[in-house]
């Protein structure tokens, strides 16, 4: 199974890879693939983290923003990820990590048969509420680094909470690297995935391009965006002299 790994720059994408496969290495046969836009940051940094054999970990440099090469051409990764397995396959699960993008990237279903989305609590407690597709629609959202809560000003519960309503119920982990409870959700969750892909009771599902929402203003109508879904807007009334 591949495991797309996405959210905005700083919110502990890598540092959740490594916990991952500090936990889940003893049992299952894992690879890694980083995605950055000129470097190899990322993988040098799992790489010397020490929590997976060196040659498992693969970067791939995007050279564009970091949406380009897992949404709209996915052939770097799709065959990093193709070279992981013949090198060490069979394998349980490959980790692609984005680079850190922004609350609009999402995975393409034929790169990843799963996703996860990570936003921080130093990032704002409010960033949850803005909303887009992968916090809405990912497989699962996770919130990371909630130690820091009480750093920043940030009521984790709340946060947790507003990320469970934009999803209508889909799961949500918050989580700490220093919190071992948390770690056993985040792993159990890959654990039930990769169950039900094993029995073809999962299905690679596309968040899109862009979440339902709504803008201020008056009456609500169906809009539909270019390569996106019908949705509903509330539009503020046009200025004199504007088209409505």
């Amino acid at each position: 199974m591949r495991l797309g790994v996405a959210g905005p720059v700083g919110t502990g994408k890598s540092s959740l890879i490594a916990t991952l496969c500090q936990a889940l290495s003893g049992e299952l046969r894992l690879g890694v693939i980083t995605n950055d836009i000129y470097t190899d940051e990322d993988a040098r940094f799992l790489k010397s983290a020490g929590v997976l054999d060196p040659e498992r970990i693969r970067p791939v440099e995007t050279g564009a923003c970091p949406h380009t090469a897992i949404r709209d051409d996915v052939t770097a990764n799709l065959l990093a990820a193709e070279d992981l397995e013949a090198d060490f396959g069979p394998l349980d699960l490959v980790v692609i990590e984005s680079g850190g993008d922004n609350l609009t990237a999402t995975f393409s279903p034929a790169l990843v048969d799963a996703q996860l989305f990570v936003l921080d609590v130093a990032g704002g407690g409010d960033v949850v509420r803005k909303g887009g597709p992968g916090i809405a629609r990912a497989d699962l959202l996770v919130i990371n680094k909630t130690d820091l809560g009480e750093h920043v000003g940030v009521d984790v519960e709340r946060m947790a909470r507003e990320g469970r309503e934009a999803r209508a119920g889909s799961p949500v982990v918050a989580l700490s690297r220093h919190d071992a409870a948390s770690i056993r959700m985040l792993t159990g969750w890959v654990r039930e995935t990769l169950a039900r892909y094993r029995t073809g009771d999962h299905t690679p599902v596309d968040p899109g391009p862009m979440a339902p929402h709504f803008h201020a203003g008056q009456d609500g109508h169906l809009h539909t965006h270019a390569d996106g879904p019908t949705h509903s807007h509330d539009h503020a009334p046009a200025e004199a002299g504007q088209d409505a």
